[in-house]
């Protein structure tokens, strides 16, 4: 058996797991969004980070890179057990169709693995869902957590993108809104001056004792 796990968000530049092979391309009918709460990377249960996750979009597609694990069983287990513990936030598993440039019509590779939230704010406690890009700007200017600033995994997408050649016109967008953020005095972007969603305040808590806490 052959595993295939497709990277859209730190994935991209930071995969942590053992890989035979890797193919830049994209999946249709997703976009990437900023809509995700984290807690246990690049936030807190009091003040979460935003990061990536995939929504619908008949009319998009989203570009990333395809992991491949081929070493056998063990190798496999070994590369899933690390993406479900790294990956807790995200409640979905799907299955996708995945692409190479220059070929929309003619998947290179079919049913490859994608970690995705559905996007309820109702039954996904961790989804924050959207918000004004300003809003959302000042969250990730002031969110941090115990790998570091939410601001540099925005800032990390924004440059990962630009290396594969394929920049996100949203991520641009947010990433220049957080720069003005950053830009004003300090006593300005305090985390009290971010509102956040009440279900992200009332129901997100720390994740269990041996969740991977790494650098993405």
């Amino acid at each position: 058996m052959v595993l295939w796990v497709f990277g859209y968000g730190s994935l991209i530049w930071n995969p942590g797991f053992d890989f035979d092979e890797k193919i830049l391309g994209f999946v249709k009918g997703y976009k990437r969004t900023f809509n995700l709460a984290c807690i246990d990377h690049r936030g807190t249960p009091e003040h979460p980070a935003r990061t990536c996750t995939l929504e619908s979009d008949d009319d998009a597609i989203c570009w990333g890179i395809a992991y491949c694990v081929k070493g056998g069983l063990k190798k496999e287990q070994e590369a899933m057990k690390y993406l479900e513990r790294r990956e807790c936030e995200y409640d979905q598993k799907i299955s996708v169709d995945f692409y190479k440039e220059g070929d929309s019509s003619n998947p290179v590779v079919k049913g490859v693995l994608v970690f995705v939230a559905t996007p309820d704010p109702v039954g996904n406690k961790y989804y924050l869902g959207p918000a004004p890009l300003e809003d959302m700007a000042r969250q990730i200017a002031t969110a941090n957590g115990p790998t570091g600033n939410n601001r540099d995994y925005l800032f990390s997408m924004e440059k990962a993108l630009s290396n594969i050649c394929h920049e996100d016109d949203s991520i641009i967008e947010l990433a220049d809104e957080v720069r003005k953020v950053l830009s004003r005095p300090k006593e300005k972007i305090t985390g009290s001056d971010v509102p956040l969603k009440s279900h992200a305040l009332v129901h997100l808590s720390a994740l269990p004792e041996g969740t991977v806490v790494d650098s993405r």
